[in-house]
């Protein structure tokens, strides 16, 4: 027997197409999210072997305070460091300042900078960098990314490279070095530098950030390097997952002997 129906009983609906689709579309944007291929044990261990390797890592950029790291820092972009350093020794000695470089004028900057590529246009930068601390920041570089990054020729990752050297803070910077570790490695996977850098953020333990941007960095640079990296000198061979190594033994862990003071601690 069937019972009637209530007047105020409604109907059923089943989910529409439309609907359970875009649930599938979240499940599986969720799934086919890059995650890094290594347990949260195994990049303590990571990082505990780069500290062990490098206690107290340098950046290679000369500097003398947060304001030259930051107008050394534009610079670099499509340069060398070795190329800026040599052209920001003697242009430092003579404006160390927002101020002094800003009465030094785009012209003389770019006297001083000729040798790097991208000269006239970074000689400007410089220029309307350092007069929008005076106007915006009475002459102090910020210490916060969303100001930062509103300053002429000032980008994510230099604002994070600032904030990281200059002022202590927890950020990472994902240059062209980083980039390819967290995809060739699977520590951090990303199509962009901002979806590594949040991965990065992720997994690094906090006892290590302080230091891992540089870590990473002179990683790149000198072991696991773009052309083919050089798994036997490698301290995390045995530990890495990239199918690109040649070898599961890791170098011995020893202090590498740091680069040259190239700057004062004056920050």
């Amino acid at each position: 027997m069937t019972l009637p129906k209530s007047k105020n009983s409604l109907p059923v609906r089943k989910p529409s197409a439309s609907a359970s689709g875009g649930a599938k579309a979240k499940a599986s944007s969720r799934k086919g999210r890059p995650r890094s291929l290594y347990t949260p044990a195994e990049v303590h261990e990571i990082f505990r072997r780069f500290s062990v390797q490098r206690p107290e890592p340098k950046g290679e950029l000369d500097y003398v305070n947060p304001f030259t790291l930051l107008i050394a820092v534009v610079l670099s972009a499509q340069a060398t460091d070795a190329g800026v350093n040599k052209a920001t020794k003697a242009l430092f000695s003579v404006a160390d300042t927002p101020q002094k470089m800003l009465a030094l004028g785009e012209a003389k900057v770019g006297d001083y900078i000729r040798t790097i590529g991208l000269w006239r246009n970074k000689a400007k930068n410089v220029i309307a960098l350092s007069k929008a601390l005076i106007d915006d920041h009475a002459g102090k570089v910020p210490e916060d990314r969303d100001e930062l990054v509103e300053l002429p020729g000032v980008g994510r990752k230099t604002a994070n490279v600032v904030l990281n050297v200059a002022f202590g803070q927890h950020t990472m910077a994902v240059d062209t070095h980083i980039f390819r570790i967290g995809n060739r490695i699977g520590l951090a996977p990303g199509k962009t530098p901002e979806q590594v850098e949040q991965g990065l953020l992720k997994v690094i333990p906090a006892e290590y950030m302080r230091h891992a941007h540089h870590w990473l960095i002179l990683h790149g640079r000198y072991v696991c390097k773009a052309r083919k990296p050089d798994c036997p000198v490698c301290v995390i061979a045995d530990i890495c997952k990239s199918k690109e190594k040649t070898t599961d033994v890791s170098a011995p862990l020893v202090p590498i002997a740091p680069l040259k003071e190239a700057f004062p601690a004056e920050v």
